[in-house]
């Protein structure tokens, strides 16, 4: 069943999904984080379905293209830099055995990433000007962002571990017919 024409068809499959919503974000900008997440989630199936190395370059195909098709190049840019590869490294850093140290190696590659997302989007897409006229909300801007995403981040990380187990109880089996 995991043979080659199956990957690449079902690779081609979740990109194209993939791609559908991230140019869904140019036509509904109010989920320009909504759909990336959701773009994110089915990456999952490409991990559970095939393997890492298979799902990675499903993440690179669908980042490349989607700065090309998306016209909000802000919802890419968050695709390209966490929602496309978290789920991916979702697997390994579930593995941490303390609890609490998982949790705050996730916190820190979230933040991280986010952080390089403010960054590349006020310096490389020009929003400097936007901050310098927004006086002190401007300085904090990173901070802000970051006391506002992470609450949403821990709901989206817990929220995996159900759509893992939602996908391999009821989804696949319906998908692949056996019930």
């Amino acid at each position: 069943m995991k043979n080659i024409s199956y990957r690449v068809a079902l690779g081609g499959i979740i990109s194209a999904f993939c791609l559908l919503a991230m140019f869904l974000t140019g036509v509904f900008p109010a989920l320009s984080f909504v759909l990336p997440m959701m773009t994110g989630i089915l990456m999952l199936i490409m991990v559970n379905e095939v393997n890492v190395p298979w799902a990675l370059l499903t993440y690179l195909a669908v980042g490349l293209l989607s700065l090309f098709v998306t016209y909000d190049k802000g919802s890419a840019m968050v695709f390209i830099l966490f929602f496309g590869h978290y789920p991916i490294t979702y697997r390994y850093l579930n593995k941490i055995p303390l609890r609490i140290l998982r949790l705050l190696v996730k916190l820190a590659v979230f933040n991280g990433c986010m952080i390089l997302f403010y960054y590349i989007n006020v310096y490389l897409f020009g929003l400097q000007d936007l901050l310098e006229a927004a006086q002190d909300f401007g300085k904090y801007g990173t901070i802000i962002l970051l006391a506002a995403m992470n609450p949403f981040f821990l709901m989206y990380d817990y929220s995996l571990d159900g759509l893992c187990e939602l996908y391999r109880r009821s989804l696949k089996p319906r998908i692949l017919g056996k019930r």
